[in-house]
This record gives C-alpha cells, sequence and structure tokens, in this order.
C-alpha cells in the first residue's frame, strides 16, 4: 500500500501545481484584459459553481467504475485548457471563464472520485495520514506555481501558463492507471435512494455534520475574499496584481506544514478539533491580510495555509472512514457540494462587497469564520448521540472490502 500512497502524493503534486499556476493566472490574465478587479474575482465562481452538481456528479461515480472515469476527466481537462491558446484579447475573456468552469467540473469528478478510491487503495488507519500528506502536497505546490505561474505569464503570457498547466493531468492520468485496487463488488443504488441515503449519513452522524460545516464556511469565506484581496493589493497597497503570487507562496509554504500536522492533530485529538483549529487560523490569516504593511499580509498567508487545509483534510477524512463503501461517490461528492458550494454565492458576493472597499470585506469574513467555531465549541453534543460510534463500525467491513 506504500506504493499507492506514493502515487496518490504525486497525483496531487501535479494537480497542485497545475490549478495552483492557472487558478493565479487566470485572475490576473483577466485583470490585465478588462482592468476589473471584481470581473477577476468572478472567475472563482466558474470554478466553485459546478460544486453545486456535487450529489448527480458523485452518483454517476458511484455507478461507474472509478478509475476510468478519473482517467477521462483528467485528459478532458488538458484539451480545455489547450483551447486558452486562442485568447488575444478581452473580447476573449470568456474563454478563461469557460475554462475555469471545466476546471470546476473536474475538482468535483477528481475529488469525489479519489476519496471513493482511496478506500479501495490503503487501510482505513492510514487514511488521516495520506490525507495529511496529499494536501501538504498540492498546497505545497503553492511555494513554487505561484511564481513560476507569474513568472512565466510576466515571460511570455497567459498562452504559455495553459499549456504548461495541460500537461500537468497528463501526467497525473498516467499515474491513476498505475494504482494497485482491492476489488469492491458493486453494489448499485437508484439514483434518487443514493441521493437520499448520503445526505442522512452527512446529516446524522455529528463529526461528519460538523467537520463539513466548518470547511464550508472557511472555504467559502476564502472565496468570498478573492475580489477583495485584490482590491487590498492593487488599490490600497499599490502593488503590482503580481504580489497575489508571493502570498499564495507563503500560503504554500503553511501547507507544507499543515498536512503532516492534521493527521497526527486529528490522531491525537479527533477531527472535529482539528477542523475548529483550522477555522480558527484561517480567520487569523484573514485579519492579518488586512494589515497596511506587506510582511503582515505575508505572515497571514502562511497562517491561511495552516489554517484551511485542516478544516479540509478533517472533512474529507471523516467522510472517507464513517461512510459505507457503496455510497462513498456520492457521500464524497455531497459533502464537496456542502465544503465547496458556498463559494458560488460568496464569490459573487464578495466581488460586489469589495466596492465598499478591500478591508471591511475581509474583516467580515474573518468574524464569519470566527463565529462559526465559537459555535461548535459551546454547544458540545446534546445527550447520548452514539451514531459516530456505531457508524463507524457499520463503515468499517465496507472499507476493507
Amino acid at each position: 500500500m506504500r506504493r499507492n500512497a506514493v502515487l496518490f502524493v504525486g497525483i496531487s503534486v501535479l494537480s497542485g501545481f497545475g490549478s495552483t499556476a492557472m487558478a493565479l493566472v487566470a485572475g490576473i490574465w483577466i485583470l490585465d484584459l478588462t482592468g476589473s478587479p471584481a470581473r477577476a474575482g468572478l472567475a472563482g465562481l466558474c470554478v466553485y459553481a459546478p460544486t453545486l452538481a456535487g450529489p448527480w456528479l458523485g452518483g454517476l461515480l458511484d455507478r461507474i467504475s472509478r478509475r476510468p472515469l478519473l482517467i477521462g476527466t483528467d485528459l478532458a481537462l488538458a484539451a480545455a485548457l489547450l483551447s486558452l491558446t486562442a485568447v488575444r484579447s478581452a473580447g476573449q475573456a470568456w474563454l478563461i471563464y469557460a475554462v475555469s468552469l471545466a476546471y470546476g467540473l473536474s475538482y468535483v469528478l477528481l475529488d469525489a472520485g479519489e476519496s471513493a478510491l482511496l478506500p479501495a487503495a490503503l487501510p482505513p488507519d492510514r487514511l488521516g495520514e495520506v490525507n495529511g500528506w496529499r494536501t501538504s502536497a498540492q498546497e505545497g505546490m503553492k511555494l513554487v506555481a505561484p511564481l513560476a505561474g507569474a513568472g512565466l505569464y510576466a515571460w511570455r503570457g497567459g498562452v504559455a501558463v495553459a499549456v504548461l498547466s495541460a500537461c500537468m493531468p497528463v501526467a497525473a492520468a498516467a499515474l491513476y492507471a498505475l494504482l494497485r485496487l482491492r476489488p469492491v463488488p458493486a453494489q448499485p443504488v437508484a439514483v434518487e435512494r443514493g441521493l437520499r441515503a448520503g445526505l442522512r449519513v452527512l446529516r446524522r452522524t455529528r463529526t461528519l455534520r460538523v467537520t463539513v460545516a466548518l470547511a464550508g464556511v472557511s472555504i467559502g469565506m476564502s472565496g468570498f475574499t478573492t475580489a477583495p484581496l485584490y482590491a487590498v493589493i492593487v488599490d490600497d497597497m499599490a502593488l503590482p496584481s503580481t504580489f497575489l503570487g508571493v502570498l499564495l507562496s507563503a500560503q504554500g509554504a503553511g501547507s507544507i506544514v499543515a498536512g503532516p500536522a492534521a493527521g497526527r492533530l486529528i490522531a491525537a485529538r479527533g477531527e472535529i478539533a482539528a477542523g475548529v483549529a483550522g477555522t480558527v487560523l484561517f480567520a487569523a490569516g484573514t485579519l492579518c491580510r488586512c494589515l497596511p504593511w506587506w510582511p503582515a499580509m505575508v505572515a497571514g498567508a502562511v497562517l491561511a495555509g495552516i489554517g484551511l487545509p485542516w478544516t479540509l483534510i478533517a472533512a474529507v477524512t471523516a467522510v472517507q472512514s464513517r461512510t459505507p463503501g457503496h455510497l462513498l461517490g456520492r457521500v464524497s461528492a455531497t459533502a464537496a457540494t456542502a465544503m465547496f458550494g458556498p463559494v458560488a454565492v460568496a464569490n459573487p458576493l464578495g466581488s460586489v462587497a469589495v466596492h465598499a472597499g478591500g478591508r471591511p470585506a475581509m474583516v467580515t469574513a474573518a468574524a464569519v469564520c470566527l463565529g462559526s467555531a465559537a459555535v461548535v465549541l459551546v454547544r458540545p453534543r446534546r445527550g447520548p448521540h452514539p451514531p459516530d460510534a456505531a457508524h463507524r463500525d457499520a463503515v468499517r467491513p465496507s472499507l476493507r472490502r
């Protein structure tokens, strides 16, 4: 199983580099073409909007072979990225939005597909550790990808970044093909019934409910602050837009620490504690990025780089370890919708809020995160609510199949 763990980490490195470089350049590219921070921030809406269809896409994962779907998704994404070679002017900016939408669809399928595939590739007691290393590798690419992407963009333009990013999913598809998986008996479930079952798992298991909610709030607020962060950098601090690459690299440095530490924190204190800690750290990082001093902004990016992955790792590990194997695709995609779907609303709201100034919007996002963490801390489990433990016992046999 060590071989599979290495392959999954390699996939995370490739996808992390390509997606981070392109996500940064997409915003900068639109900003340079249109001159509008609000329109640049809306590129994130296209990335996260497909998560709203997560439960239905997850049903697809539970009905067909997961590995071929992952490979096909990566190859289709590479083809979409190559279409950006046609972008030359502001009138063709819609292509950047279209490719961002393709990225969003691929995120839903790849994230849910990997979550459903991992229990067939690794023992249950390794899931938290490997999820930590995967997240550390993927997010750690923010040390390299933003600077590489911004530098390549400044040197050769957005087309060169798009071509480089297209190579990453092709290589990831090759690694998916090398995985050794244990056979899992097919258990077909009707789509409507499966959707209801997925929602029931998330709703009735407290650990899932709390960790997914915390991740949804933190990730949603990260989308809300996209346009305000552009405004703080360009308007308030009078820095070049490419300074966002420095902040993303600093965030990647925090994420390198976050991944391995998350596995140990989950093992010692549980998924809920990791989710709360991550939400608080992300809020602190958001407040630091409001300060009118660029080193403080860099420090805030590091804190956000630790906090945001902790919330995600806690939720993903809880889903993988507490969900019946035949529902993993559905539950993973439904959880992804709950975690990433709020960005589809928060991102345009942030683009509107930026007109009142970048810093007020950033402070608002931090307050929402701190309030959510406080609610979890002051509202402990009410009464004897044993489904977490009982559900673990019911799920483990399906994970061993």
